[in-house]
């Protein structure tokens, strides 16, 4: 049982990028950031915008720290998205850009898990993520495999075969592996 801070907790720009100044992101920061940053489940853009510069940076980062950023990106994009669950123009375009500067594992991960979790998407939005997937991006072979052993996009068989159906937003739920 943790109790709460005497203080209040700082979160601005600052106190996530101050993560890069210190050039390691641990263990420890990350569940600092899950419970005292990110404690109330809100992800605000400015916020997510901060964790995409720690993502593109080359600090040394704790495995915790994958698991983090692509629940609190896909909480932004996804879950307080309106309505929750539609990934509108807008929001797919953001994301696709963050994810092409930051060009990892972690931004392959939080896009995949977006398709994962949205109820609809955009149709560019799955030939974005599919093109991303395709360019073998630092990681991104060895992360799929030990992801998802039992996944044919794992296997090597990415992309998956074409849909049925040409709508202008997918239902993610066709795109299980």
């Amino acid at each position: 049982m943790s109790k709460p801070m005497a203080f209040a907790v700082d979160r601005s720009r600052t106190i996530i990028s101050s993560l890069i100044h210190g050039r390691k992101v641990s263990g420890l920061d990350v569940a600092w950031l899950r419970r005292e940053v990110f404690g109330d489940g809100e992800v605000s853009r400015e916020a997510a915008e901060e964790l995409f510069a720690v993502a593109r940076s080359d600090v040394a980062k704790a495995p915790e720290w994958t698991p983090l950023f692509v629940e609190l990106i896909t909480r932004h994009v996804v879950a307080e998205a309106r309505p929750a669950g539609v990934v509108g123009e807008a929001q797919a375009r953001w994301l696709i850009e963050r994810a092409a500067e930051a060009t990892s594992a972690d931004a392959l991960a939080v896009l995949v898990n977006v398709l994962a979790e949205a109820r609809r998407v955009p149709q560019w939005f799955l030939a974005a993520v599919r093109a991303r997937a395709e360019r073998d991006w630092p990681g991104v072979g060895a992360a799929l495999a030990a992801a998802a052993p039992g996944c044919t996009a794992a296997a090597g068989r990415w992309p998956p075969p074409p849909l049925a159906h040409n709508t202008k937003a997918l239902p993610c739920e066709a795109l299980a592996c």
